[in-house]
């Protein structure tokens, strides 16, 4: 089965990035001072897919975000997700060669709110940021096949980009 996360964390752009981003924010905002961040995701997998079933095919994963330094106590992490091979968070897709099997990706465990970058009516995930030298929060996504699509057997998959800010 497919792993459909990829965590998008380049060391290097983080640690020229910071700086600037603390310069920028007031003190009280900040949401780190010299940390250093990292993420990693459990793979979402749905396993077999039945076409004849009426009820979609549900499943949950996770992204975790660990960070090491002086964090503020009242700082915030948002996680964002690409549209994957679609192009488009509204309408994902797993693929199997020229072969499509639609899914997303949800915030909410009701899976109405789609999860992507914030634009074109998807959400990002934000959580808070509460540690003092060492924090670790773990954000739920949630996600779905619809029902009743019929698509020839064997294994789809799909690639999504998960990107942390902090």
């Amino acid at each position: 089965m497919a792993n459909l996360f990829r965590p998008l964390y380049p060391r290097r752009a983080l640690a020229l990035a910071l700086p600037a981003l603390c310069a920028a924010l007031p003190s009280a905002a900040q949401a780190c001072t010299l940390c250093s961040c990292s993420a990693s995701t459990s793979g979402i997998s749905f396993g077999a897919y039945d076409a004849n079933t009426s009820t979609p095919s549900d499943t949950v994963g996770n992204v975790t975000v660990d960070c090491t330094g002086v964090i503020a106590l009242l700082g915030a992490i948002e996680v964002s997700a690409s549209p994957g091979s679609s192009g488009n968070a509204a309408a994902r897709g797993m693929l199997r060669g020229p072969d499509r099997l639609n899914y997303n990706l949800f915030v909410d465990p009701a899976r109405t709110l789609v999860f992507g970058n914030g634009a074109g009516g998807t959400r990002t995930i934000t959580a808070p940021l509460n540690g003092l030298l060492i924090f670790r929060q773990a954000v739920l996504v949630f996600a779905r096949i619809p029902p009743g699509q019929r698509v020839r057997p064997g294994n789809y998959a799909d690639s999504i980009i998960i990107t942390v800010t902090y």
